[in-house]
């Protein structure tokens, strides 16, 4: 049964971002979200390492015009992070489908990041998940994805869980990093790595990156040449992380898709070209939520 109550604080949150001010009980799990500004239903989904803080500045300049929903998946930011819980890209695409009956949300705008892309597909593809349209921002969505870093975690998580949390720390920093084309600020390096830095959060960090299995891609792959709806593939130019031939190959799969490739970017374009993209998704939104 979900559940919808106030969202107090939370041990280990400390950041200049926003306190999500709801949670949705979801099979055992607390799932951090909230709602923004009025007029047409935006959800945004973020991916890995992330949280939802990578997206509120754009949720509080969309709120003048849209209804902007902000959530942490399980396992991430100020959502619940229980080491029994599973936080595999399935249950994250299934707890969207859900996500979107509580919110009565009929079809809803989506824009997804990273993991978010997978999830925002899966829970369509596979879920019955209804969208106005879809902007998909330099996603998970085509194999092959996940680099050695990431096999090497899922065959020793446990020993990566244990390391010193200075270890821990200047690991994940120098991870993270690698995202950004142009360089990250100590803010904003504080925000992506806070919820990863408390006791709980460092065992959720590794247990998330050893549950990443390709095979959540492949089961949608093929059926990407079914999708109807409207959608817009945004991507850095200089992403490290998943390549620009990524963008593409999917803008090809997916009938009708737009492509945008944006200059100067890399994998966290939301910190590397903010304006850039914002003008785009909100081009994109203003079109599909008021078109002539």
């Amino acid at each position: 049964m979900c559940v919808s109550t106030p969202c107090h604080s939370r041990a280990g949150w400390h950041t200049a971002g926003v306190e999500l001010s709801q949670t949705l009980e979801w099979r055992g799990r607390s799932v951090a979200w909230d709602k923004f500004g009025n007029g047409p239903a935006v959800v945004m989904c973020h991916g890995t390492p992330w949280s939802s803080q990578l997206w509120w500045p754009f949720a509080r300049a969309f709120a003048a015009e849209f209804s902007v929903y902000l959530w942490d998946m399980p396992g991430y930011g100020q959502s619940s992070k229980d080491a029994a819980h599973d936080v595999d890209l399935g249950i994250q695409g299934e707890l969207l489908t859900d996500l979107l009956r509580h919110w009565n949300l009929e079809a809803p705008h989506v824009v997804a990041h990273d993991y978010g892309g997978a999830v925002a597909l899966r829970a369509h593809l596979l879920h019955g998940a209804r969208y106005t349209s879809l902007a998909l921002i330099d996603v998970v969505a085509l194999r092959p994805w996940g680099s050695g870093y990431f096999r090497l975690v899922a065959d020793n998580a446990d020993v990566f869980a244990a390391q010193p949390a200075s270890v821990h720390r200047g690991a994940l920093e120098a991870y993270i990093a690698g995202a950004s084309h142009r360089g990250l600020t100590p803010a904003q390096m504080a925000v992506l790595t806070t919820p990863w830095l408390s006791e709980e959060g460092q065992v959720a960090f590794y247990r998330q990156i050893a549950q990443a299995d390709e095979r959540y891609t492949d089961e949608i792959q093929d059926r990407y040449a079914s999708i109807e709806v409207p959608v817009a593939v945004v991507w850095g130019r200089d992403d490290a992380w998943i390549p620009v031939d990524r963008a593409e190959e999917l803008a090809r799969l997916i009938p009708g898709a737009t492509l945008e490739v944006i200059d100067g970017a890399g994998h966290l374009i939301q910190f590397d070209a903010p304006v850039e993209l914002a003008v785009s998704l909100q081009r994109w939104l203003t079109a599909r939520s008021h078109p002539r």
